[in-house]
């Protein structure tokens, strides 16, 4: 059932052990994971224990996840998505682990380290490997029973492990609950929606698979026969429809919690409907939650999904009735940019019953808009106007026109050119939920080719409509000589002048429409969204006769289109939005005057207690001594422990150390917000209080500096430094703007600054008044390459002239080219401090490359050898990163011979980010 090593490793939940924390970092840096750790004030320690299980005769490569306690814990099975592995679930099940639940973690067949083939979710093959899973588990004697051989049981998992958690629930009645993410619930009619073949996401799959050669034989013949033919057979679409949730409809009767994406073309928000309607006719109760992000990209409200599934599972698991598990409808709606940090806002919609996909239908009549010459259908938002384009001549009455007033048919015609190219464009796996986002902003990527489409317009919306649901329109279509007509409908929102459309979540609906369909009016289902339409905007209804993510017939044929009547649109007037936060500084001026006067209270009522000047260390920048700080209500538990470190002029000093370390506690007592418990800190001789004078001397960023967006950039650092009360010829302005290299973007708006460009205004505010002590807390967050490398330009100009910095920061090749000096943190304490080229080239780090894989016991064997301070695994285990501390390099090499190291090579490894793990693995305790 298992194999005989098993292999353990401890992790702090909110605060990461060394070895775990060396690994976050080191993820983050490669862009290979997430890592969420917080301070060490929760629960006891995760324990990890990995296996290799059999439990359908394959080999199947497991993560078990448990924290401290002897009660009994129900159980959560977390499945990965396509092409992934159990390593990309480690975060959610620490956290769920953490939260009192004994969680198991899987590759799939065929992924990460387990053995078979890709069976796409087989019921005989990864099915039941699940089921074996539920067996394993309740034999553990932690976990909780409902009876014998019955864990208490629930699942969870995006896309491809979200299918199998529902495939889990209709075959194994053990299984109690789940919360699927951005899933099918019929593969074939997601991969081939109303008979046309989806072929730019289906090759997607067979490459993340690793190729066809991965996959099961007759998976691989099928995809390569409808690649070929361009036209799905009924075998195929009976073969992928047994290995759909949908199979098994009846019988999934848990509570389920479906969370599914709006931008998300390879598995739009239709499963989740067909998914609500089928197990709530079983009386399990459901809820329905409509994400930002999805398949296509954009934003997967990680933190918030988790959180949700959380509570679910506290709910329908732990039976803890009085947790809120969310309303039965949710939307994530955005509108507008956040002019502080450019990123999207979003605000939540619900209603506490879910409305489907036709709820509040609104009829909107259309007229046909033929397509000037040239005329693309826009790309990148926008769209050449002709006279059609002009809201005089749109035809129609308006959108609120009486609902019985008939129009004359609309019609179109259009081609399908030979070999369907060049196709139009609609979602871009990768781009388009990126772009959906902005929509209500008129960003958007959509191309329509001349002669290939038909569009109906309505006239303009005299009133705002919130399109939540499923459009759609009765027409009839034509096509020549017979042929099944292939047509792509999508719903655009054109802008007044009609030099703007969007097309809403980028996606499009596709349709086979066979010649005995043909010549009589059927009704038509576009995609379905949430998007609000402005008043004066125009809906513009297309067909096109190509689309790149879709297979069209290579034989050119025309296409004519007449709308039969109205354009239906849902707008869910049950679903409410919550109300939009106010603006900050709504709140933000007033509460910034209370905290000062609270400071000044404070300041005034502490001065007698303020230590005296150190005449010797009027000239040293900072000096900590003996610092330590508990956390709240925490007799012996501490943030920041009997730390001590000195800071010279002229330095850029790297505060280093993984999530939890204690270095944003140590910058908060630096900066004066809060008080340290032990010893003290002096910056140029004087101790630090809240409101200490000397402070005026120091200039600090914190991550999320806010500006007033409709000013500019340069009034928003004059209205700041006048909030200070100093003089205006002391802020040096123009020295601060020189050194952050803001040029002429100074007169404009900040709501027009990219994120590069805040982040250096936010710079630029530090350095009013060219502080001596400059603090920048993370200054690289959210920006990229370019706006990184200028960002550490800043900061060596700026300690060019004299001048002091210190740069808290995650990104170790940067601090490795930007800072002087280093001070490196673990658990609150200090772990080294010194010159860079001191602490990555000292000559006592060493790297051991060897022929073969190192287990984990045997790098705890060569750590435990005389002389040597730390052994820790490189990346690809193939190698140790060894730590002498007494020990010569060829006594090293002759114990590792003596243990049977397979050694291929052995030398001095410098690298700052090695130098880093070897510290936290291996530092103070």
């Amino acid at each position: 059932m298992e194999t005989p090593t098993v292999r353990w490793r401890r992790l702090l939940p909110r605060t990461p052990g060394r070895w775990a924390a060396a690994v976050a970092v080191l993820a983050v840096l490669v862009g290979g994971g997430t890592w969420t750790a917080v301070a060490d004030d929760g629960p006891p320690a995760v324990q990890r224990e990995d296996r290799t299980l059999r439990p359908g005769g394959v080999e199947i490569d497991t993560s078990y996840f448990t924290s401290g306690g002897s009660g009994k814990r129900p159980a959560v099975l977390i499945g990965h998505g396509f092409g992934g592995s159990k390593n990309d679930v480690r975060a959610q099940a620490e956290k769920l682990a953490a939260d009192g639940y004994a969680v198991l973690t899987w590759s799939a067949r065929g992924f990460g380290k387990s053995g078979g083939e890709i069976s796409l979710n087989d019921p005989d093959h990864e099915v039941k490997d699940v089921s074996g899973l539920i067996d394993w588990l309740a034999e553990r004697p932690e976990v909780e029973l409902d009876e014998k051989g019955d864990p208490r049981v629930g699942l969870t998992g995006a896309s491809y492990g979200g299918a199998v958690s529902l495939l889990a629930a209709g075959h194994d009645q053990r299984v109690d609950a789940i919360a699927p993410v951005i899933t099918y619930w019929n593969l074939a009619d997601a991969l081939f929606p109303d008979g046309v073949f989806k072929k730019l996401w289906a090759g997607i799959f067979i490459t993340t698979g690793g190729g066809c050669e991965r996959f099961e034989k007759q998976l691989c013949e099928m995809y390569e026969r409808v690649a070929v033919s361009g036209k799905p057979d009924a075998a195929a679409t009976k073969l992928l429809t047994e290995r759909s949730p949908s199979a098994v409809a009846d019988r999934i009767k848990v509570p389920s919690l479906l969370l599914q994406g709006q931008s998300d073309s390879l598995f739009p928000l239709g499963h989740a409907d067909a998914m609500q309607k089928a197990i709530s006719a079983n009386g399990a109760p459901v809820s329905v939650d409509w994400i930002s992000g999805g398949h296509d990209g954009g934003d997967n409200e990680t933190a918030r999904v988790a959180g949700r599934v959380g509570s679910w599972f506290d709910r329908y698991l732990k039976e803890e009735t009085g947790t809120d598990t969310g309303p039965a409808f949710r939307v994530t709606r955005t509108g507008g940019i956040d002019s502080t940090d450019g990123a999207a806002l979003k605000r939540g919609a619900s209603s506490d019953a879910y409305p489907g996909l036709r709820s509040g239908g609104r009829e909107i009549p259309l007229r046909a808009a033929g397509a000037a010459p040239g005329d693309t259908g826009g790309i990148g938002g926008t769209d050449r106007p002709d006279d059609t384009d002009r809201p005089e001549e749109s035809g129609g009455t308006g959108a609120s026109a009486v609902a019985d007033k008939k129009a004359a048919p609309a019609n179109a015609t259009f081609r399908n050119p030979a070999g369907s190219v060049p196709p139009a464009i609609s979602a871009v796996p990768g781009i388009g939920g990126g772009l959906s986002q902005l929509s209500s902003l008129g960003v958007g990527l959509s191309l329509d080719f001349p002669g290939q489409f038909g569009r109906f317009e309505s006239a303009p919306l005299d009133t705002s409509v919130h399109v939540t649901g499923t459009p759609t329109v009765r027409v009839n279509v034509k096509a020549t000589e017979g042929r099944d007509a292939v047509l792509f409908g999508k719903v655009y929102d054109v802008s007044p002048d009609g030099r703007q459309q969007v097309l809403p979540s980028q996606l499009v609906a596709p349709y086979r429409i066979t010649p005995d369909q043909q010549g009589k009016p059927i009704e038509l289902a576009l995609p379905a969204v949430d998007h609000e339409f402005d008043a004066g905007h125009r809906m513009r209804l297309v067909f096109s006769a190509t689309d790149l993510g879709y297979a069209s017939p290579a034989e050119p044929a025309t296409y004519t289109v007449t709308a039969d009547g109205p354009l239906t649109v849902p707008t869910a007037p049950a679903v409410k939005t919550a109300a939009a936060t106010l603006p900050w500084w709504t709140w933000g001026l007033p509460a910034a005057a209370l905290v000062i006067a609270a400071a000044l209270l404070i300041t005034a009522r502490r001065r007698t207690a303020t230590p005296a000047p150190d005449p010797e260390l009027t000239d040293v920048p900072l000096q900590i001594t003996g610092l330590s700080k508990k956390y709240a209500k925490s007799v012996d538990r501490y943030a920041v422990r009997e730390l001590s470190f000195r800071v010279e002029k002229g330095q850029v000093l790297g505060l280093l150390g993984p999530n939890g370390a204690g270095k944003t506690t140590t910058l908060r007592m630096l900066m004066g917000l809060i008080g340290p418990d032990e010893g003290e800190i002096r910056v140029f001789g004087q101790a630090i209080r809240p409101g200490a004078p000397v402070l005026s001397r120091v200039g600090a960023f914190v991550e999320g500096a806010g500006f007033l967006p409709h000013l500019s950039g340069r009034a928003n650092l004059d209205l700041y430094w006048q909030a200070t009360g100093r003089p205006a010829e002391d802020a040096y302005i123009d020295e601060a703007l020189e050194i952050a290299g803001l040029g002429d973007a100074l007169a404009r708006a900040v709501r027009t600054y990219s994120q590069g460009m805040r982040q250096r205004l936010a710079i630029a505010q530090a350095m009013l008044g060219m502080p001596d002590l400059l603090i920048l807390d993370e200054p690289t967050n959210g920006l990229d390459p370019p706006q990184i490398r200028e960002m550490r330009d800043v900061m060596i100009r700026y300690a060019a002239g004299g001048r002091t910095v210190i740069v808290s920061s995650h990104l170790l090749s940067e601090v490795e080219q930007s800072c002087t000096h280093l001070v490196v943190m673990d658990r609150g304490r200090l772990v080294q401090a010194g010159p860079v080229a001191e602490i990555t080239g000292s000559g006592d780090m060493i790297l051991v490359t060897t022929a073969e894989e190192v287990s984990e016991p045997l790098a705890e064997k060569v750590a435990a050898l005389p002389g040597i301070g730390s052994a820790v695994r490189t990346d690809d285990g193939r190698g140790l990163l060894v730590r002498l501390d007494g020990a010569t390099t060829s006594r090293l090499v002759a114990d590792l011979v003596r243990l049977d190291v397979p050694v291929t090579g052995v030398g001095p490894h410098r690298r700052l980010e090695d130098a880093f793990l070897t510290l936290i693995s291996g530092g103070a305790a």
